[in-house]
């Protein structure tokens, strides 16, 4: 398959290494290189499998809209745009497919599934801690807002509150805790890299390649499906 990443940050520079590890050509565009989305034209996803973003917020709907207006695929690992994802839902409806996640770490889909679980809890007060490298530009982190979504849908009178940390090169932990006056609980998902995250999101677009039909997935509802 051949793959355009765009972003040349940590991460995407990750994705890139991984796809091509796993057999696929690659292509990629930094901000740079790509402002505006200016770049997202015919001729630039001629022949390109999928599309794999991980950019910034102002970036990523900018580089969705023009891959959809294409009739591209698109996974998108960067956060921080999701006011705009009904929007982008409806254009997938006239061609294109988006496939979209807060975390493409499998081990942090299954946090997601146990923090599901653990919010079945009666007489627990939840919290949210999280930790990533001081060049994350957003806070709370896109998997700490979706854990704290996950328990309101449970609790929705509970204030949550979620507390972030940012410090040096941290790939990325995520706690969860419930405590009450007998005990604590605490789920724990610590990043030993951003392999984890690399991975999931070339599996996804391999995953999303293969799509016949246009639309909007989000990748907790697919990842089982890798």
């Amino acid at each position: 398959m051949l793959f355009l990443v765009l972003g040349k940050g940590k991460t995407g520079s990750l994705v890139a290494e991984v796809a091509r590890e796993r057999g696929h050509g690659v292509r990629v565009l930094d901000l740079a290189e790509n402002r505006n989305a200016s770049s997202i034209t015919a001729p630039t996803l001629a022949g390109v499998d999928a599309v794999i973003d991980f950019t910034n917020a102002e970036a990523a709907a900018q580089n969705i809209r023009a891959v959809l207006a294409l009739g591209g695929k698109i996974v998108v690992g960067t956060t921080g745009w999701y006011a705009s994802l009904d929007e982008m839902k409806s254009k997938t409806a006239r061609g294109g497919a988006l496939l979209y996640g807060t975390n493409f770490s499998i081990g942090v889909q299954k946090l997601f599934r146990l923090t599901a679980e653990l919010a079945k809890l009666e007489g627990y007060a939840f919290s949210i801690t999280e930790t990533h490298h001081t060049t994350k530009l957003d806070a709370p982190s896109g998997t700490a807002i979706t854990l704290k979504e996950i328990l309101s849908a449970a609790h929705p009178k509970m204030e949550i509150p979620v507390t972030s940390h940012r410090v040096g090169d941290a790939s990325g932990e995520h706690i969860v805790t419930a405590k009450s006056d007998e005990d604590t609980i605490e789920l724990r998902h610590d990043a030993a890299s951003r392999r984890g995250f690399a991975l999931g999101a070339v599996r996804a677009a391999e995953w999303l390649a293969h799509q016949k039909q246009s639309g909007a997935w989000d990748f907790r509802d697919v990842f089982e499906q890798l």
